[in-house]
């Protein structure tokens, strides 16, 4: 069983910063690569950041969000600063990783929610 979950959401106002953590644990031999989506509504999912030997980030938030990963505790973080209303969405981890059974799957967290709004 692997459970992968969120904390650090939250009410901020615009230009304000959060931090994102997610913690992947269980029967865990490896992780590939973990990342941040988010879903403001009405909106599909779409990939914020992801990180493995290197990052990838949506145009939309480069310069102002950084992920980093601590891969002694298995956890990702999202660093949010500079936030802006369009920021509103549900964020959620996820992670490529490999099972003590031997198989990689995908695992994502049960979501937070971040609002930027005055």
């Amino acid at each position: 069983q692997v459970q992968l979950v969120e904390s650090g959401g939250g009410l901020v106002q615009p230009g304000g910063s959060l931090r994102l953590s997610c913690l992947a644990s269980g029967s865990i031999v490896s992780i590939y690569a973990m990342g941040w989506y988010r879903q403001a509504p009405g909106k599909e999912r779409e990939l914020v950041a992801r990180i493995t030997s290197g990052t990838i980030y949506a145009d939309s938030v480069k310069g102002r969000f950084t992920i980093s990963r601590d891969n002694a505790k298995n956890t990702v973080f999202l660093e949010m600063i500079s936030l802006k209303p369009e920021d509103t969405a549900v964020y959620y981890c996820y992670a490529n990783l490999k099972r003590v059974a031997g198989t990689w799957a995908e695992y994502w967290g049960q979501g937070t929610q971040v609002t930027v709004s005055s």
